[in-house]
């Protein structure tokens, strides 16, 4: 198995692609990235046989921003016959996975895909019933063992492989499922809840999104991502001109300010949180949130880049590395990831950490 299979959203095949061939150079591995317009994955060939299951190792897939899962597969499965669609996958996987911890039988992320939905979930029984009398898979799910991965693009065309559990998305179809809470100010809450399971770590919630928190939310109304700040018990400053919903004011846990995201300053020192997710140019928002990490006004920050139509992933890699440079220069220790959530559309999200800081009577996280 050659090939890299890299679920993305429809409509950035050409980023994704362009990112993953990035990578693999950074590692001194070449091949060439299959491209097609709004089909939801792209696949990355590999010159050598074993270079994609080096990929699948050492690329560490939380730096990956494009894509929502990242497989190695082989040749695609056509035309599988409907009478027998479970012995030639099994038999693909005979020799190359070997007990696998848990079967996803997935699809892209399309309108087209959605319709082959309820095959895969009719399959995935006698699937993996096969699988585990072949020893493909273990007789029980184990969360430590390599995935197995059914990808079908088309009806009776599938790609077969497997991805690593430690460097893969958990989700299926790399998808977190959340429900959109009804009393909620806007649908855009989402993206931040969704940040939160990507970015932090389910064990450590308690420490780091914990109630009696200070946060800051810029360009906050009417309160999509203070709602998530909100639940979680913290104590928010919306900044924004415009209204908020009452809901969230009639909580008492929340100040508004109407005043100008790229202007305000906070008043207190103990600011854990910022998020922002401003309508604004990409490297104008990475500008604002440079200013708040170089002067300790917040430990951790997530925001949204509004993307442009062209050249999407240079611009994302240049905000990037004028965040990470800016905080080196400032000897200024923090994790910076960055990932095109499912709840985004023409954006990405960021997370930055900052671990520990050079400012004088400030030590952040150690």
């Amino acid at each position: 198995m050659n090939k890299l299979a890299l679920y993305c959203r429809p409509g950035f095949e050409k980023e994704c692609a362009a990112e993953i061939t990035d990578k693999a150079a950074q590692l001194e591995i070449f091949g060439f990235a299959r491209v097609k317009e709004n089909s939801g994955y792209v696949l990355f060939e590999c010159y050598q046989p074993d270079d994609a299951d080096r990929l699948a190792k050492e690329i560490p897939f939380r730096e990956l921003i494009f894509a929502r899962q990242m497989i190695v597969v082989g040749e695609l499965l056509r035309d599988l016959p409907p009478e027998d669609r479970v012995s030639p996958i099994v038999g693909m996987l005979i020799g190359v996975v070997d007990r696998g911890g848990e079967l996803r039988v997935e699809v892209p992320d399309t309108n087209e895909s959605k319709e082959l939905m309820k095959f895969c979930r009719k399959l995935t029984v006698p699937l993996r019933a096969a699988m585990r009398e072949q020893k493909v898979l273990m007789a029980r799910e184990n969360a430590t063992r390599p995935v197995v991965h059914v990808f079908f693009i088309a009806p009776g065309c599938c790609y077969v492989g497997y991805s690593y559990s430690k460097n893969n998305s958990p989700f299926y179809m790399g998808i977190p499922r959340l429900k959109f809470p009804a009393d909620a100010p806007s649908r855009s809450t989402l993206k931040l809840e969704e940040a939160f399971h990507v970015f932090i770590p389910a064990d450590e919630w308690d420490e780091r999104l914990g109630s009696g928190m200070y946060a800051v939310d810029l360009g906050a109304c009417p309160g999509g991502w203070t709602y998530q700040l909100v639940k979680r018990s913290m104590m928010v400053h919306a900044v924004d001109n415009g209204t908020m919903a009452q809901s969230l004011m009639e909580t008492g846990q929340v100040t508004h300010h109407r005043a100008d995201g790229f202007k305000f300053e906070p008043t207190r020192n103990n600011i854990y949180w910022l998020v922002c997710d401003m309508v604004e140019k990409p490297a104008r928002v990475t500008s604002l949130v440079i200013n708040w990490l170089l002067k300790g006004w917040c430990r951790e920050a997530i925001f949204n880049l509004k993307l442009p139509m062209k050249k999407r992933y240079e611009e994302v890699s240049q905000n990037l590395q004028s965040i990470q440079e800016a905080l080196a220069t400032a000897d200024i220790s923090a994790e910076i990831h960055a990932k095109q959530l499912y709840h985004d559309r023409e954006e990405i999200t960021v997370h930055v950490r900052r671990m520990w800081s050079a400012i004088p009577g400030r030590r952040d996280e150690r």
